[in-house]
């Protein structure tokens, strides 16, 4: 987990809810969709995401069972473990120096190290493996982490085991993999089942020893400036490749510097080429499609990677063949076949367009808007390219059952009273559908029933923002289906339900439309003056962010609370 709030990848609330541990090869995009916040470029973040769930997905569901055998209990041990140290076996000269950083309970973590499990084991003494955490020690001594406690008791059943089975501890934390939310505790019955030394590693970990080992992995990550589960290196470069078996053993074995080549070195499968198609403009500011060419290279084992610009004539008739859509877009051809693992990463948000597969990365920008006359089309009405700039307006888009969106919210009331209820503003919700054919919402029905609630309650008490009450009243619950009782004060219960059912569903259609023609999907997020988008919870963000395009309102000279500048852990939903 990156810096800036991780550990809000588990305030799960869909079925696939990811994020990135600040990955070197989607650092310039550290918040991932589903739980968490987007950052500015949308495209390269949805991007991001789709190959970081399925790298999730594959690597630790497929390969912790693939690895099944590397933990089952070792056949010469005793079913309380071994009572001795397991030494490891002296390094080759030349093996390669790999070293991980990682939180023993974030998954992209636990994603590579189970990647690289099978590299070790084939590489045995070529490579010189160490694994150190990530975390806080504070002034009177504390350990801290941003899974929590039991992370902290995790990493530190992990590096005892190092300690005493440097030369089988791997096999305990494989084991810890299955369920690393219980890092903290499943590591006595996975130490017996590998036949590690338990009693020794138990006197460790229980005592001041294991503590001390994590102050010294702690200072060591941070010395490497490492704050991203995992950041890898390997023969001291920052590796920002993919992660699986064969991956890692390609990067250790091109590393290898000794006087014989080792033998698992000469059996690598070959990867085919993939090709892929970026089309970009260079009228977006957002796009950034050098680095989703990154991305590519660094997700796709042998990759070649071709950006156009909409400009292009070659681009514009690409676009049009493949049924248009806002950039950047990224297509594979069928050569994406023969790469089965790239194709698992990105089956999520692969779509069929004619002889191509469009990879969705969730743009933002319409090149046609942009156009001519282009402002003119329905479908620019609410692009930020024909948007107009409206002063002392702020808006924020949430999907009401998001942790984040109530965080953002409940900030509102600090927020609107600095400003006396005296600055334009108003709240969209996101969702997908129409009210035709029914909508979707990433937590489900009631998010969309409630939705459609708070879009009544803002419209029939609109004047002095009394529909707040009603919202931070919901926000205490927000998934209780008793959202009568905070119909309270002026708010009637009765009229509500008269707009939900005469209204909801219209509102609703027209009011999501306004973030999805923006091309806004992650909850929370913010536009001043319908034109600046920005994220944040806390109350002194909200008040920065809208005083940098409206100094001259009051209130602006006044310092609120929450003065962080970074999203709390998580940082929101969507993406």
């Amino acid at each position: 987990m990156g810096q800036g709030g991780l550990a809000g990848e588990y305030l799960r609330d869909a079925p696939v809810a990811v994020r990135v541990d600040d990955d070197p090869a989607t650092r310039y995009a550290s918040r991932l969709p589903y739980e968490d916040s987007m950052t500015k470029n949308q495209a390269v973040v949805a991007f991001a995401a789709t190959f970081a769930a399925g790298m999730g997905l594959m690597y630790v569901i497929d390969h912790n069972s693939s690895n099944a055998s590397s933990i089952s209990p070792d056949k010469t041990a005793s079913a309380a473990g071994s009572t001795g140290s397991i030494a490891a076996a002296p390094k080759n000269p030349g093996a390669v120096k790999v070293d991980f950083y990682v939180m023993s309970q974030c998954p992209y973590g636990v994603q590579a190290v189970n990647g690289v499990k099978e590299a070790l084991d084939k590489l045995g003494p070529d490579v010189d493996f160490q694994m150190n955490y990530i975390g806080q020690t504070d002034p009177s001594g504390n350990l801290t982490s941003m899974h929590g406690d039991g992370e902290v008791k995790g990493d530190i059943a992990q590096l005892c085991a190092a300690k005493y089975a440097p030369g089988k501890y791997m096999d305990m934390v494989m084991c810890q993999n299955k369920n690393p939310r219980q890092t903290g505790t499943n590591w006595e019955s996975c130490a017996q089942s590998a036949g590690l030394p338990v009693a020794q590693i138990k006197s460790c970990f229980e005592g001041t020893e294991g503590k001390e080992l994590l102050k010294a992995s702690f200072a060591r990550s941070e010395a490497k400036g490492a704050t991203g589960s995992p950041t890898i290196y390997i023969a001291g470069k920052e590796y920002e490749g993919r992660r699986s078996p064969n991956d890692f053993l390609r990067a250790i074995c091109a590393a290898y510097q000794g006087p014989t080549k080792p033998a698992a070195c000469n059996n690598i499968p070959e990867q085919p080429k993939v090709n892929a198609i970026v089309i970009g403009d260079k009228r977006c500011t957002d796009c950034e499609t050098d680095k989703l060419a990154q991305a590519l290279r660094s997700r796709i084992a042998n990759p070649d990677v071709k950006v156009l610009d909409y400009a292009d004539p070659e681009a514009k008739t690409l676009y049009a063949e493949v049924g248009g859509g806002n950039l950047p877009i990224v297509l594979f051809d069928n050569t994406l076949d023969a790469d089965q693992e790239a194709k698992e990463m990105v089956a999520q948000g692969l779509k069929p367009a004619g002889k191509y597969q469009k990879l969705d990365v969730d743009g933002s920008w319409n090149p046609k808007c942009a156009d001519d006359g282009g402002c003119k089309l329905p479908e620019c009405a609410n692009s930020f390219t024909c948007r107009k700039e409206t002063p002392n307006t702020l808006e924020v888009f949430v999907m009401s059952q998001c942790p984040y969106g109530v965080m953002a919210l409940n900030s509102m009331k600090e927020v609107l009273a600095n400003f006396k209820n005296k600055i334009d503003f108003r709240i969209h919700y996101i969702a997908s559908g129409s009210a035709a054919d029914g909508f979707k919402s990433l937590h489900g029905p009631n998010e969309v029933d409630e939705d459609m609630r708070e879009l009544c309650v803002e419209k029939s008490y609109a004047k002095n923002y009394q529909f707040m009450d009603y919202i931070l009243c919901r926000n205490k619950n927000i998934r209780d289906t008793g959202w009568e009782s905070c119909a309270t004060g002026g708010i009637s219960a009765a009229t509500i339900k008269k707009c939900v059912a005469s209204d909801g569903k219209k509102l609703l259609e027209t009011d999501s439309a306004v973030g999805n023609g923006l091309g806004i999907g992650a909850s929370p997020t913010w536009l001043v003056n319908g034109k600046y988008k920005f994220q944040g919870v806390d109350a002194e963000t909200i008040r920065k962010n809208f005083c940098e395009h409206n100094s001259s309102v009051a209130g602006c000279s006044n310092t609120l609370s929450g003065a962080t500048g970074q999203l709390p852990a998580g940082g929101g939903c969507g993406k």
